[in-house]
């Protein structure tokens, strides 16, 4: 199984956050590819069997500027099958906390097989610990659950 992380951080919160996601996928014995957005290869988009996409939110609740392209890139391939997670770091002092993470979620969920998504309070706490293995824990079964069905189809 294939996994990218694709993200995008300004303060280095979202990388903190997407490096340990990344740790415990690889503790799982799942083969992880770690990028920046901006070194991403939209063309492949559809090989990879999960795609975790990491975002800050900017601004009134939206996505950075470097992830319109990653999000025009889902809603334009064929990617339904694609087990998806969207992680984010934000300030719930802001009205839309995480809004970023909410604007993929809610396209996600219309192009891809979205799994789940998490929203961390400004950056990872040992608290966030046990929430980020939940994040892994899901999307990794239903990442099985999706090749075995697909095996039973072939």
């Amino acid at each position: 199984m294939k996994l990218a992380i694709v993200y995008t951080s300004k303060t280095g919160h979202t990388e903190e956050l997407v490096h340990f996601i990344r740790e415990l996928f690889l503790e799982k014995n799942i083969e992880v590819h770690l990028f920046r957005v901006e070194h991403f290869p939209l063309q492949d988009l559809s090989a990879f069997d999960a795609v975790v996409i990491g975002t800050y939110t900017w601004g009134d609740g939206e996505i950075p500027e470097e992830m319109h392209i990653l999000y025009r890139s889902f809603e334009s391939q064929d990617i339904k099958h694609v087990v998806t997670g969207v992680v984010g770091t934000g300030d719930s002092f802001y009205p839309q906390f995480c809004g970023a993470v909410d604007a993929f979620r809610d396209m996600l969920y219309v192009h891809s097989n979205l799994a789940v998504t998490l929203k961390i309070e400004i950056a990872l706490q040992t608290k966030d610990h046990e929430r980020c293995q939940r994040f892994v824990e899901i999307l990794w079964k239903k990442l099985k659950n999706g090749v075995r069905h697909h095996l039973a189809k072939t």
